[in-house]
C-alpha cells in the first residue's frame, strides 16, 4: 500500500474515533455536530459523510443509539437509580422522550426493562469496544472505504477541473429537500415559455448551501437553478447569479435517486484519498436529462465539489 495513502487513512481513523470519544464522553450535554466534526478536524459537511459511511449509521443516530444503550446498561446495574435519575444520565431533559424514544428502541418502557433480564435484549453491547468504547478498527475504516470507492469506480467517471462561471436564474428554496422536485416544477413553469427548457447544453442545478445533516429540516437553504445561455428579464420569485466554482471533483453518474446518498458519500472518499480539500464554496449538482424519460428513470447527473 502507497505509505502517504496509509498515513492519511491512519489519520482519518484517528480523527474519527477522537469524535466517537468526543460523544460517548459527553452523552449528558447537548451536542452539535459542528462541535463535534471540529474534534475531527474536518468540515461538518464532509465528516457526517465519512462518519455515516464508516461507523455505519448517521452522527445523530449514533448518539440516539449510545445514549439508549447507556440508559440500558444503567437500569440493569444501577437498579437504585430512578428513571429520571437515568434519564438525566444519558442527556434527556424530558422524561417522556426518553421513555419514547427507548421503547422505539428495546420495544417495551424503561420500567418493563429494569423488571426483565438482561440476556433478552441482545442489541446491547454488541458493537466492537474498548474499554466500553466503540472504537473504529483499521480493517473496517479499509473495507468501508474500499468498498465506497469501488462503488464510485464502478458508476463514475471523474475529473479534477475549473468549472466555467455559470450565469443561472434560480429560485431560492428554504425547507425540507422532500420539497425541491415541487421548486424545480415552478422554475420549469416559469423557464418554459421563455425557450429556455430548449436551450442548447440544457442543464438544471441544485446547490446546496447547507447541509441536511448540520442544519435543521426548515432551514436548509438551497437554489434550484437553470443555467442561461442567453441574457434573460427574470420576474417575481426567479433571481440571477452569476456562480464561480473554481477548481471541482466533477462525478458523473447515471443513478437512480436512492443512490444518491451513496455517490455523494462516495465522492467525499474519493476526494480524501487522494488529498483534496473541499473549499468554502457550495457544492452541486448538474442535471442532463429528465429521469422519467429514462429508460430505467435514472438521472445523468453531475456531483460537483469545490476544492481548494
Amino acid at each position: 500500500m502507497n505509505k502517504a495513502l496509509d498515513s492519511i487513512r491512519k489519520e482519518h481513523i484517528a480523527r474519527i474515533n477522537n469524535a466517537i470519544v468526543y460523544i460517548e464522553n459527553n452523552l449528558t450535554e447537548k451536542l452539535v455536530l459542528t462541535a463535534i466534526a471540529k474534534k475531527a478536524y474536518f468540515s461538518p459537511f464532509h465528516f457526517h459523510r465519512l462518519f455515516s459511511l464508516v461507523v455505519g449509521e448517521t452522527v445523530n443516530n449514533f448518539i440516539a443509539r449510545k445514549r439508549i444503550e447507556k440508559a440500558a446498561i444503567l437500569l440493569i446495574s444501577r437498579k437504585e437509580k430512578s428513571i429520571t435519575e437515568v434519564s438525566l444520565a444519558v442527556g434527556f431533559n424530558s422524561l417522556s422522550s426518553f421513555s419514547r424514544a427507548f421503547k422505539k428502541f428495546y420495544g417495551v418502557s424503561p420500567a418493563e426493562f429494569k423488571e426483565l433480564s438482561p440476556h433478552k435484549f441482545s442489541k446491547i453491547c454488541k458493537t466492537q469496544s474498548k474499554k466500553g468504547q466503540v472504537v473504529v478498527s483499521f480493517e473496517q475504516y479499509i473495507c468501508n472505504i474500499n468498498n465506497a470507492l469501488n462503488w464510485f469506480k464502478m458508476n463514475a467517471k471523474v475529473t479534477v477541473q475549473n468549472v466555467e462561471d455559470l450565469q443561472i436564474a434560480y429560485i431560492s428554496h428554504k425547507g425540507a429537500m422532500e420539497k425541491i422536485g415541487e421548486v424545480f416544477q415552478r422554475l420549469i413553469k416559469w423557464a418554459t415559455p421563455k425557450g429556455l427548457m430548449n436551450q442548447e447544453n440544457l442543464r438544471l442545478l441544485t446547490i446546496y448551501h447547507d447541509s441536511p445533516k448540520v442544519t435543521s429540516p426548515e432551514n436548509i437553504r438551497s437554489s434550484i437553478s437553470i443555467v442561461l445561455n442567453k441574457e434573460v428579464a427574470v420576474e417575481g420569485e426567479v433571481s440571477l447569479k452569476i456562480m464561480q466554482p473554481g477548481k471541482c471533483i466533477v462525478s458523473r453518474f447515471e443513478i437512480a435517486p436512492p443512490e444518491f446518498q451513496k455517490a455523494w458519500e462516495s465522492s467525499f472518499v474519493w476526494m480524501s484519498e487522494n488529498g483534496y480539500q473541499k473549499s468554502d464554496k457550495d457544492p452541486f449538482e448538474i442535471y442532463y436529462n429528465n429521469a422519467e424519460e429514462h429508460p430505467e428513470n435514472k438521472f445523468i447527473v453531475d456531483i460537483c465539489i469545490p476544492v481548494l
